[in-house]
């Protein structure tokens, strides 16, 4: 790693800002496997003297590689190499869970809880979930991950008549509501690309502002009941979605 940091090879004039040099130094670096995922880099007095560089063209340095992703930073621990997210290609033609869909790959998924409530529905839960004025919603708010890398956020409501103790939905909600023959048989989706918020980038590991996949779920019971209503957010580096298409009878 020490020669990435030494003073040699920086130019005042010709290659670009000397904080464009390092960062495309270091850039360069973590594509060849110098710098390996999850690698912490020296602090940035010592790639200061390393470098020969001033502490404020390092950090400038350093933060650009923070906004593209390449970087991470954790307070109070240092700068990392940030672990490299395979792409995934999701089927839009398939009704599955996040647990099913990362059991079939052979990832180990698990769920950061943020939060599991029996609430007074909002007026968006009232009218998609066809609630009463005085019913009740299930929410279920989490990070979902894979392999430890944070994928997607998942902010799910229900009415709390098909899911009354949400507290009880440890990993894959459809396997609850299977077990109590609610699973839903079909949904219907809608995905628009968005930003990350400040928060949910913190939650994803991704600088604020990165493009991610919002997920609109409206999920249905045999009956045509809708029994969920979810809205997702999935790291736009990670997934691809895919849907087959086929010639109308039509034509």
């Amino acid at each position: 790693m020490t020669d990435l940091f030494s003073p040699e090879g920086f130019e005042e004039t010709g290659s670009g800002p000397l904080y464009l040099q390092l960062s495309r130094r270091i850039a360069d670096g973590i594509a060849t496997g110098r710098l390996s995922a999850g690698e912490s880099l020296p602090p940035e007095r010592d790639m200061a003297a390393l470098t020969g560089l001033s502490r404020v063209t390092v950090r400038k340095a350093v933060q650009a590689l923070v906004a593209s992703g390449q970087l991470i930073q954790k307070r109070g621990s240092g700068t990392y190499v940030a672990p490299k997210v395979e792409r995934l290609e999701q089927a839009l033609s398939l009704l599955t869970s996040f647990s099913e869909d990362m059991a079939r790959r052979g990832k180990a998924s698990r769920s950061v809880w943020l939060s599991r409530t029996v609430a007074a529905p909002r007026p968006d839960e009232v009218m998609v979930l066809g609630l009463g004025a005085h019913d009740r919603v299930a929410r279920l708010e989490r990070v979902r991950m894979a392999d430890e890398v944070p994928l997607a956020i998942e902010r799910a409501s229900l009415p709390a008549t098909l899911l009354p103790d949400p507290a009880g939905v440890e990993s894959s909600l459809y396997a609850v509501l299977g077990a109590r023959g609610l699973r839903p048989v079909r949904a219907v989706q809608r995905l628009s690309a968005v930003n990350a918020s400040v928060e949910d980038a913190r939650l994803l590991n991704v600088p604020a502002g990165a493009a991610c996949l919002r997920i609109e779920r409206i999920a249905y019971l045999a009956s045509g009941r809708v029994a969920e209503f979810t809205l997702s957010l999935y790291r736009g580096d990670a997934y691809d979605f895919a849907a087959e298409l086929k010639l109308s009878p039509e034509a």
